[in-house]
């Protein structure tokens, strides 16, 4: 028998080798059903493929591995136990079972698929195929022992699983740190609310923490996304850029000496979670940088891979997108933000629930964290952005508002901090700023006199009007957070 020090590569899977994988798996029915999830009948050269069948169809009904004697009799093959095994022999067997399966499925999903190229032209489902083979695997993490060290899992948590900034301190509160890697981040919007500018703010904010990423617009250019990017890095308008190229380029290369690596790529509408993922491993093995997060812009414009669906099928669609852009980031160790559009009905509204999400809560159940972004044409002008917490897996904060500002020259979206000022109505007041929000504010305003130049004589004496100026809105906005 070969030993384990044997390579995969030396190991020929013919007929006498799964004949002894058999053998093995009669030998201790452990080994079976370490592996019959993986274990396909059709994978067996076809004179041992009645005794891979009879296995799986004895054990589903009966919960034991037949008897030698039964197989010999049903099937006419003689598979005997072996003796003398021992632990490094079932390692071996796991090993190059999971490598024979493997193969197997591989070669013959090949095969299939060069059938159906001929047959059609989606490569959809032949790219899954192929994938779903190259993946198979036994399953040998035993998971997480809760008792075992829960300082370590803790800490796994916290530290490796990357709560990583947004550079907003009051999403940074609201969230317990910050985005995690592995999940799905969804900020949502009406048509012109800034969705692609949250975003755009936050890859930002992140590459000036060093981080690298790629930022993937399915709606804007790579040379307007790029252009936002600039005016935000450079606290230069658009104007002004256009009027200074050099000094941009000066400024948008001091500052990448100190930032994260940023590609921006943009793919057309309609581009599935394959292309994200093909782009993303072409980047990764052309530059050899490692990727830290990226933003996906907009969800609403990617199309499913597992399945093929009716484009105004909303639900459906943004479920299975969801759950594979949520898969992507999992499977990269990535942070994953992307955005959706808000439907009609949220136009008018100041408080956001899931049924203002265009297309259902399918999206909203697959997310980690959502975040409805409230502004206005007005609200820009002024300077303010209003996001809230819809959803989060991780925090309490569903419900919660935070206030941002806007400069609506350079588009850069910052934290102002908390302060006793930003008073909202869910939140209780102290006393002190309770007697500071209802008292009336009294000015005084000194008037100078008149005199006559020609005599000196004062015609109106110095007064003083005092001008009370009652802060009426914000008592009334206090009245009703205490009616509720």
């Amino acid at each position: 028998m070969a030993n384990k020090t044997d390579s995969k590569e030396q190991i020929e899977y013919n007929t006498a080798t799964q004949q002894f994988f058999l053998s093995m798996m009669l030998t201790n029915a452990e080994l079976y059903t370490r592996v019959m999830n993986i274990m396909n009948s059709e994978n067996f050269d076809k004179s041992l493929r009645p005794v891979a069948e009879m296995f799986k169809e004895h054990t589903d009904k009966y919960k034991v591995l037949p008897d030698p004697a039964q197989i010999k009799a049903l099937t006419g093959i003689d598979i005997q136990p072996i003796e003398n095994l021992n632990e490094g022999h079932f390692e071996w067997f796991l090993d190059n079972f999971e490598q024979f399966t493997k193969r197997q499925e591989l070669e013959r999903a090949i095969l299939k698929a060069a059938d159906m190229l001929d047959k059609r032209g989606d490569y959809g489902p032949i790219e899954k195929m192929i994938k779903d083979a190259v993946q198979i695997s036994l399953q040998k993490d035993m998971g997480t022992d809760y008792f075992a060290d829960p300082k370590t899992r803790i800490n796994k948590y916290f530290n490796a699983g990357g709560q990583v900034s947004t550079g907003w301190p009051q999403m940074d509160k609201l969230l317990y740190g910050g985005f995690s890697r592995g999940e799905l981040n969804i900020f949502a919007g009406g048509s012109g609310s800034g969705k692609s500018l949250v975003m755009m703010n936050i890859a930002l904010n992140w590459l000036q923490k060093g981080l690298s990423g790629v930022y993937i617009s399915l709606e804007l250019s790579e040379e307007l996304t790029s252009l936002r990017t600039d005016a935000m890095l450079t606290s230069m308008s658009t104007r002004d850029i256009r009027k200074d190229i050099e000094v941009t380029e000066l400024k948008v290369k001091m500052a990448g000496k100190k930032s994260g690596s940023y590609r921006v790529k943009g793919l057309p509408a309609q581009s599935t979670v394959n292309d994200i993922r093909s782009y993303l491993k072409e980047v990764q093995i052309q530059t050899g940088i490692k990727i830290d997060f990226v933003m996906v812009d907009y969800l609403d414009l990617v199309m499913p891979v597992s399945v093929k669906v009716n484009p105004n099928d909303q639900f459906i669609k943004d479920k299975y997108v969801s759950e594979e852009l949520r898969n992507l980031s999992k499977e990269l160790g990535i942070l994953m933000v992307t955005a959706s559009q808000l439907n009609r009905s949220a136009v008018e509204e100041i408080e956001f629930d899931h049924s203002h999400i265009a297309g259902g809560i399918s999206k909203i159940n697959t997310a980690d964290n959502v975040f409805g972004i409230f502004t206005s044409r007005s609200m820009r002008e002024r300077g303010k952005y209003q996001i809230q917490c819809m959803k989060s897996r991780s925090s309490t904060g569903v419900g919660q508002k935070i206030d941002l500002e806007y400069n609506i020259e350079t588009m850069r979206i910052t934290d102002p901090g908390e302060d006793e000022s930003n008073y909202r109505p869910n939140q209780q007041p102290s006393p002190n700023e309770l007697m500071n929000i209802i008292k009336p504010q009294a000015t005084l305003v000194a008037t100078q006199p008149i005199i006559n130049q020609a005599t000196g004589e004062i015609l109106e004496p110095v007064t003083k009007h005092i001008v009370a100026d009652v802060q009426g809105s914000k008592l009334k906005s206090l009245l009703n957070s205490l009616k509720k």
